[in-house]
């Protein structure tokens, strides 16, 4: 940690986050990513000012002049240049417009699926989980989906999913942790960076699956003093902090 700025894990995940989003991308959310809005509005007031915003509830380039609890308030309407319906969201990201969309899971295991689902088995559910909401095609029309799971364990990254929601066979993807990042695909998975308050063996304690680990394992680089005043600016409350564990 940063003696002088005191920065948290939960700071160090939303930068992270935030710098998948380059300048001039189109970013889209759905319903329960308050991380990924904070990423957002942090790319947005840092790196990336010309980033375009497709928030869930129908508003495209809303200001976001804090975080809110839900992902679904209408705040999020606030500010807006334009409308945009589902459809319309669907029909962009078919046409390769959509760049980056954040998507979470109940379970990922070492191939990249996802399991957003239930419990069990389709046929015999044990726990509904909230639902695909349409991540199943959407994840493979964005141009770089990213998996985010904020509170890593063996009961999330798990040997195999129980329900297969999403898959993607064509591709490689990056699953961002409280622990470190991940490259996810048809070749099993790699550890690619690890939090600097997470070790490879630790790491591999919260894991249930095998995975490969670069020879010089880079460590996640903490947010510099302008990521962090914008974070602590867009979220007073500290509401990323009890959405992510380490």
């Amino acid at each position: 940690m940063s003696a002088t700025l005191d920065i948290t894990p939960a700071e160090t995940v939303v930068s992270v986050l935030a710098r998948q989003i380059d300048d001039g991308a189109v970013v889209a959310t759905g319903v329960a990513s308050p991380l990924a809005i904070l990423a957002i509005a942090v790319a947005r007031a840092t790196h990336a000012p010309n980033l375009t915003y497709l928030a869930c509830v129908g508003s495209l380039d809303p200001d976001i002049p804090s975080l809110l609890p839900s992902s679904e308030d209408l705040g999020y309407l606030e500010g807006r240049s334009a409308e945009i319906s589902i459809p319309d969201l669907f029909d962009h990201a078919r046409r390769g417009r959509v760049d980056n969309v954040f998507f979470g899971a109940a379970e990922v295991d070492a191939t990249g699926r996802t399991n957003m689902t239930a419990s069990g088995s389709l046929d015999r559910p044990r726990t509904k989980f909230p639902g695909v909401a349409g991540a199943a095609t959407l994840r493979q029309w964005v141009n770089k989906p990213v998996l985010l799971v904020p509170r890593q364990s063996r009961r999330n990254l798990v040997p195999e999913v129980q329900v297969a929601t999403t898959r993607d066979p064509r591709r490689s993807v990056s699953l961002i942790s409280d622990l470190g990042i991940f490259e996810l695909g048809p070749a099993g998975a790699r550890l690619v960076a690890r939090h600097p308050w997470a070790t490879v063996e630790g790491i591999a304690e919260r894991t249930g699956f095998d995975f490969m680990v670069e020879d010089d394992l880079p460590v996640t680089p903490l947010p510099d003093a302008s990521t962090v005043a914008a974070i602590r600016a867009l979220d007073p409350r500290g509401l990323r902090d009890q959405l992510v564990g380490a």
